[in-house]
């Protein structure tokens, strides 16, 4: 091995030692809690200050918490390698607004608090994060929208099947052929393709879907096409859109935006970012249940009582630029896990500055989405999202996903860097084949 490829990968370990290290350093404010202790809504403020506003929000309204011991988590391998082989080669843009010399892996593995551009290389390791790098299909999850109450769910505002919830990356790719990059980039651009479609519940959206493409050129907004039932045609969407909860046609009731469907997902570029700190805080990495199981004291708007560990988190303020875009949220914050590199919550904020929405991830980490998992098995943990909910606080409705669904006949799920899915996925003409009305 060369000099400069030693250095790299003993810089990409050291930055991996360092990141376990911070979790296992005591800090004053975490010795509130210890593993074993039982957070409600009758003892939460032990934890105010160990989440984020929206999180505490959620307690305060009956979801319950274990406390349990730090766990560490480990990048994939495949990622792992990449970073070590292409991270040294990538910088900020001088308008620092995107990357330049991205290959694969992490963009930037070794973050300074005291760096200038640390907001900027924090979001952009979320772009490139090792929870999906290649492709992956989230097959027939369900979700439920009811309302904070104390106690057992009673009734659901509404009821949601989806059939696919896919991606496919055409940069950065790391155990699926073809490694590093789809040839189609240099031809379309595209860094990345999403596709949720058909959903098959609410029967008033029965059918229904849309796509998602999101391009390298930092001036090009995304291309986003829904099909609609009543009118059973595509039509193309703002990507304005995105950050308010709509759905494609017709009417249903649900708190989640596509720009939050998994963390903070918008285009980078049409946002302007600010360091506010990091600290250790509690978060679901290695969540014990999937499926998840519903809240029994907050009226079903969570998946309780789960497993929370203390995490070491860099906190990002996200404001949309508005000479770019027109969002519905004056700001975001991003509670980013400096190990796993996906964030575990998020909280937006309304164009009053009041907190609006709080969206909570439960991941696992391990071998297989679930435990008699048959086809989805890999070589080496990874980690996948089990549930997930936004609330919006200020109405008190939620809607919790359960990530496989509870009511669902596919059980593995989640299918991750298995070539589940490939481009001619990410068409028109394949969400109106898929649909039935």
């Amino acid at each position: 091995m060369n000099r400069p490829n030693l250095i790299r990968r003993r810089l990409v370990g050291f930055i991996a030692a360092f990141a376990w290290l911070a979790l296992l350093l005591p800090m004053p404010i975490a010795a509130q809690v210890k593993p074993g202790d039982f957070i409600t809504p009758d003892n939460a403020t032990k934890v105010k200050d160990l989440v984020a506003p929206g999180v505490y929000y959620k307690i305060q309204n009956g979801m319950s918490m274990k406390i349990v011991p730090t766990e560490r988590v480990d990048w994939p391998p495949p990622f792992k390698d990449a970073t070590e082989k292409y991270s040294s080669q990538v910088r900020l843009s001088r308008d620092k607004r995107s990357v330049e010399g991205y290959v694969a892996g992490q963009p930037f593995p070794l973050i300074d608090a005291n760096d200038p551009d640390v907001a900027n290389k924090i979001v952009w390791n979320n772009v490139f994060r090792p929870i999906t790098t290649d492709d992956y299909d989230l097959r027939f999850y369900d979700c439920d929208t009811s309302y904070e109450r104390r106690g057992p769910q009673t009734s659901e505002t509404e009821y949601f099947q989806i059939g696919h919830y896919a991606g496919y990356d055409l940069v950065g790719r790391t155990e699926v052929e073809p490694i590093p990059t789809d040839p189609d980039f240099k031809a379309t651009g595209r860094y990345w393709l999403f596709g949720l479609y058909p959903i098959l519940s609410p029967q008033e959206i029965r059918g229904t879907g849309f796509i998602r493409w999101r391009y390298a050129d930092p001036r090009e907004a995304d291309a986003i096409w829904s099909l609609g039932k009543d009118s059973r045609r595509v039509r193309r969407l703002a990507d304005a859109i995105m950050s308010s909860a709509t759905t494609t046609n017709g009417t249903s009731a649900h708190s989640w935006d596509p720009d939050h469907y998994s963390g903070f997902n918008p285009k980078t570029e049409q946002y302007l970012y600010k360091f506010l700190g990091e600290k250790n805080m509690l978060a679901t990495i290695h969540a014990q249940h999937s499926p998840e199981v519903r809240c029994p004291t907050d009226g079903g708007t969570s998946a309780c009582p789960e497993a929370w560990e203390i995490r070491h988190m860099y906190v990002v303020e996200a404001t949309p630029d508005q000479s770019r875009v027109n969002a519905i949220d004056s700001k975001t914050n991003i509670y980013m896990d400096s190990e796993m590199w996906f964030e575990p919550y998020i909280d937006t904020y309304d164009r009053g500055g009041r907190l609006f929405r709080n969206h909570i991830y439960w991941l696992a980490t391990r071998d297989r989405p679930v435990p008699d998992a048959r086809v989805a098995i890999y070589p080496f943990k990874r980690s996948f999202v089990v549930g997930a909910v936004s609330t919006d606080v200020q109405s008190g409705q939620a809607t919790m996903c359960y990530l496989p669904g509870i009511e669902t006949p596919e059980k593995e799920c989640w299918y991750i860097n298995m070539g589940a899915v490939d481009k001619g996925f990410f068409t028109t003409d394949a969400m109106v084949r898929s649909a039935q009305f």
